[in-house]
This record gives C-alpha cells, sequence and structure tokens, in this order.
C-alpha cells in the first residue's frame, strides 16, 4: 500500500503524522459526503472545497513554486465558468456542450496566459502583479458590460445534462436508505476531476520541470546562469496555473448550474485564494487541501457557530457583542493572524519541518 501511495503522490509524501491525518480525515470526508450529510449546505460547502483545492493548487504553482504574484487568476477561473455556463445556455444542456465550452476556454486561457507571461514576465515582480490586477479588472468590467451575451451583473443560470440534474433518480442504495440522484452524480464529478487535477499537479511539481521552476524562485539568475530560459519556464508554469484555474471554473460552473461575476471574477475571489495558500502552506500543495477546507468552513460556518456562542453568553458583559454573528469577518481575521502568527510557514510547512526536526533528533 506505501508502494501505491508513493506512485500515487508522485513520491511527495506529507511525512508528517499529523499532516498524514489531517488529509486523511480530510479526504475520507469529502469522499464521502454524500452520504454522510443529508443537508444541502453541508454538500454545497464540499463541493466547493473540492473546486477551491484545485483552484488553490494552481495558484500555488505560481507562488509557491515559481515565485510569481498574479492577480489575474479569477479571469481564468472565470474563463472556465463562463465557457461551460455561456455554452450550455446558448447550445443546450449535453455533453458536447460542455465539451466544447471547456475546450473554448481553455484555448482562450491558453492563449491569455502565453501573451500575459511573455510580454509581462519580463518585469520586476511588483510591475508584473500591477499588470496581472489591470488585465483581472479588464476582463471583470467586461463581462459586466457585455450583459447581452454574459447576462451582466445578473449572470446566467443554465440547465446541466440530465445526468447531473437534482431531480433525476439514478438508483437507490437500500441497506443505507441513500437515493443516488443527479446532486449525487455531479458531486463526485466534481469531487473526482478536482482529485484527478490534483494530483497531476503534484506531478508537475515533483518532475524536471518542476524542479527547475523552484530553482528559479529561489534564486532566477543562478537558474538563468547555468543555462535555463527563465522567461519560457516562467510563461509555461502560467500557462499550466491557467489551465488548471480553467477546469476549476467549469466544474463550479456545473455545479452552481449559474455563472456570473460575483462567483467567479470578484477581486474578493482571488484574496480568498491568496489566504489559503499562505495559510496552508506555499510551496506545498498539500496546503491547498489544509487552506481551502478551514478557509470555507469557516466562511460557511463561522457565523452559527458565533450566532450560538452568542446566545449562550448571554448576561456576560460585552462578550455576546463580540460574538454577534455580524462580526464575523473580525474572527476570521483574528483567526488568519493566529494561524500565521503560530504557523509561519503555512499549516503544511511547519508540521513538516517540525517532522523533520523530530526525525534529526538524536535517539537515546
Amino acid at each position: 500500500m506505501s508502494g501505491i501511495a508513493d506512485t500515487l503522490l508522485s513520491g511527495d509524501l506529507p511525512r508528517s503524522r499529523i499532516l498524514t491525518a489531517l488529509l486523511g480525515v480530510i479526504v475520507g470526508v469529502l469522499a464521502l459526503a454524500p452520504l454522510l450529510f443529508d443537508g444541502a449546505q453541508a454538500i454545497n460547502t464540499a463541493a466547493k472545497i473540492c473546486v477551491f483545492i484545485v483552484l488553490a493548487a494552481s495558484y500555488d504553482l505560481l507562488l509557491g513554486y515559481t515565485g510569481i504574484v498574479s492577480f489575474a487568476h479569477t479571469m481564468f477561473f472565470g474563463l472556465g465558468a463562463y465557457g461551460v455556463g455561456l455554452a450550455l445556455y446558448g447550445w443546450g444542456a449535453t455533453w458536447t456542450s460542455v465539451a466544447a465550452g471547456l475546450a473554448l476556454a481553455i484555448v482562450a486561457g491558453l492563449a491569455l496566459a502565453l501573451v500575459i507571461g511573455l510580454v509581462s514576465l519580463r518585469v520586476k515582480a511588483i510591475f508584473y502583479a500591477m499588470i496581472t490586477l489591470a488585465v483581472a479588472s479588464a476582463f471583470a468590467i467586461l463581462a459586466g458590460q457585455l450583459s447581452d451575451f454574459t447576462g451582466g451583473e445578473d449572470g446566467r443560470s443554465f440547465r446541466v445534462p440530465e445526468l447531473l440534474r437534482p431531480a433525476t433518480l439514478l438508483f437507490r442504495l437500500p441497506l443505507l436508505n441513500i437515493d443516488i440522484t443527479g446532486r449525487t452524480a455531479a458531486y463526485y464529478l466534481v469531487a473526482g476531476s478536482a482529485a484527478g487535477l490534483f494530483l497531476s499537479a503534484l506531478r508537475v511539481v515533483n518532475s524536471p520541470f518542476g524542479r527547475v521552476l523552484q530553482a528559479i524562485r529561489e534564486n532566477e539568475f543562478r537558474a538563468e546562469a547555468i543555462g535555463f530560459d527563465v522567461v519560457t519556464y516562467r510563461t509555461l508554469g502560467n500557462c499550466l496555473a491557467a489551465v488548471m484555474a480553467v477546469f476549476a471554473g467549469a466544474l463550479y460552473a456545473l455545479w452552481l448550474r449559474y455563472v456570473g461575476p460575483d462567483t467567479t471574477l470578484s477581486f474578493g475571489i482571488m484574496l480568498d485564494i491568496l489566504l489559503m495558500v499562505v495559510i496552508g502552506g506555499m510551496g506545498t500543495l498539500y496546503g491547498a487541501i489544509i487552506g481551502a477546507t478551514l478557509f470555507i468552513l469557516a466562511q460557511s460556518y463561522l457565523q452559527k457557530l458565533m450566532g450560538a456562542a452568542a446566545k449562550s453568553t448571554q448576561g456576560i458583559p460585552v462578550l455576546p457583542d463580540l460574538l454577534h454573528p455580524d462580526r464575523w469577518l473580525l474572527w476570521l481575521g483574528v483567526l488568519f493572524v493566529l494561524s500565521v502568527y503560530f504557523f509561519p510557514a503555512g499549516i503544511v510547512g511547519t508540521l513538516r519541518s517540525r517532522a523533520v526536526t523530530q526525525e534529526q533528533l538524536p535517539k537515546t
């Protein structure tokens, strides 16, 4: 079994018992979510976690492994969502529409990533970040203005293939008394695709190409001095990250059966991705799983937890006001500060470094 896991994870094992246990719990719950939870919110949260694991992992390819700070990542996420969503809206709810929309989105994403990379990656990091911010803002404005095509600020709702519709009953599990519907099929399409994309990214970063990206991140002048074309490698890394983000957007659109600027193109999503990568640990990929899970769970349930805590502390001065659900963003910020303070290299990076330190200690 260890050999299979080593091959599946491209030799990049968690290297920490605590981290292995955390990842095992997260993956296990996500794999069984439709069987474990009845409520719509729980399944929606699990599907969103799967999508954002892919999105955060793709951004970590840029930030953590290549050292590129980009603010245009939501643009590629939106391209995937709009590509599939508008194809289903305009061409009908068929798998052909899904494939055609995804193919067009991938081609458009690759073209934009290539142009942005070749034109912008020759400048210093801060200037590249500003260029990507400008491009992403222009794309978001364009999506809002072309209302006849994109639906403008209201977006587009659309039908998905019959297999993925919630009303479709596929079969029943009599022992568990559970109906397997199109919603279940849609969830496993999202979760299975997310797993495949994540493992593919893990393979990339542990390949010779990934090692070169890490060498460029550590010292681009030395990497260039030994013969690597820095701009070419960075551009290829940008293109790979863009394609992953396009896939994530397509999966999100299929799950929501809706596409709009607020769900895929907003700058708030870009900040969320950045926080997920930082919390989980840059340059680890496993950090995308931990960061996305913790962040989205906090987004989904922190308000409810605070509401329950505020009710239970009635009569105590000040505390119910501090725990009021309207202040959930304040406490989310506090949690982020605490996570950075106690896990300066991210949760995954810190756990791995502690595990290595313990292994190096002399045994008595």
